[in-house]
């Protein structure tokens, strides 16, 4: 089950193409029965949360609440047909929509991007190294390239 909520009234979200392209990358991880909980919150919400837990005072573009240790796969996983709830993925939509502005995106592209990144982080990829952001970087290529994304950003 795909948990989405929009807590903005700012931006109108297509939710049911975003909750389509979450299963899709679930799918593309080898856990098309996973679950995960996807908040779309604006710049205020994000800069509380950021700084709730990881300590920095302002606001991010995503920001993701494994349930898991990374890597750390239940048992239940390896069985297709079970249903796993990875975690949380919270999105800024105020964020989102200046980074698609920079990147000259659409915000639903930018969306989809922070989507991707925010599923690695569920699955257990960081980039706080160098050669994690590498195995992280290339994650967010292959979940992208498995449900006919491209991948411009680097």
């Amino acid at each position: 089950m795909i948990y989405v909520r929009n807590t903005t009234r700012k931006h109108a979200l297509p939710l049911r193409r975003i909750e389509r392209m979450t299963r899709a990358l679930l799918a593309a991880t080898g856990h098309p029965q996973a679950s995960l909980s996807l908040s779309f919150v604006g710049d205020a919400a994000m800069r509380r949360l950021n700084r709730e837990h990881r300590g920095y005072d302002c606001s991010t573009d995503v920001l993701s609440f494994p349930l898991y240790e990374p890597f750390a796969v239940p048992a239940k996983a390896l069985d297709r047909e079970a249903e796993l709830l990875l975690g949380d993925i919270i999105i800024s939509v105020d964020v989102a929509a200046r980074q698609a502005h920079a990147y000259e995106a659409t915000l639903e592209a930018e969306i989809t991007r922070l989507l991707v990144h925010g599923v690695a982080h569920l699955l257990g990829y960081d980039h706080e190294e160098p050669r994690e952001r590498a195995r992280m970087r290339q994650k967010e290529r292959t979940l992208a390239a498995a449900v006919g994304l491209a991948w411009p950003y680097e």
